[in-house]
């Protein structure tokens, strides 16, 4: 994820390392979520999340989640609305319809959970998307071209691994990997490797909902 603020001065060492661990989870999750503030404002989107959109984490940032994901019944969302207004913690679910990297329109329902240390305090949203379509044949866009290398690079660092260890797991030395890199970053218009992982699925190099992350058809 890109860009999170760091726990407090008086944060105790046990909480900072199960907040890690939460926000390590939140990025590996194959399911596309967000946390947002009560306007429905994006705090925090997992890669999944960004794929949806094709683009990375970090600039889905400050993005109204109900213009990425349009609501198919207006009057769902101002049932909602009221229901936030007037503090009420029931789970929420809205119909919806958004454009897929691809170019098809795409069907879903997004569910968001208000959530809160106390219940005083104005509640976030943990906004998770359920995709009831599958994307539509790729027969209008021609398909992302990646050498079997540069496929395996990229499940490697979706799974999280170093540069020196993408080296060893192909054989390249770290020189190699990032040339590689720089190159895919350049053909796809990537500006880090967090987009450029959230590329790699968006493109269907990489196969989603599967861990640890593997390239379309194997390696």
């Amino acid at each position: 994820m890109d860009e999170r603020d760091g726990p407090g001065e008086g944060a105790r060492p046990g909480a900072v390392v199960w907040r890690n661990r939460a926000l390590t989870l939140f990025d590996r999750v194959s399911v596309p979520v967000a946390v947002c503030d009560v306007y429905g404002a994006v705090l925090l989107a997992n890669p999944a999340m960004a794929a949806e959109c094709g683009t990375s984490p970090g600039r889905l940032r400050g993005r109204d989640v109900l213009e990425l994901f349009r609501p198919r019944e207006s009057v769902q969302v101002e049932r909602i609305a009221e229901a936030l207004r007037l503090r009420h913690r029931s789970r929420y679910q809205v119909s919806v319809r958004w454009r897929a990297p691809g170019g098809g329109e795409r069907l879903g329902e997004l569910t968001a959970d208000p959530v809160s240390d106390t219940v005083e305090e104005t509640p976030a949203l943990l906004v998770m998307l359920r995709v009831l379509d599958e994307p539509a044949p790729r027969t209008a866009v021609a398909p992302a071209r990646v050498t079997p290398v540069e496929a395996r690079i990229l499940a490697l660092l979706a799974g999280g691994a170093t540069t020196a260890r993408a080296a060893r797991e192909t054989g390249l030395t770290p020189d190699g990997v990032t040339y590689h890199l720089r190159r895919l970053s350049t053909r796809w218009d990537a500006a880090n490797r967090t987009e450029l992982v959230a590329r790699a699925y968006a493109l269907g190099v990489l196969a989603a909902g599967v861990w640890p992350p593997s390239p379309v058809g194997g390696e």
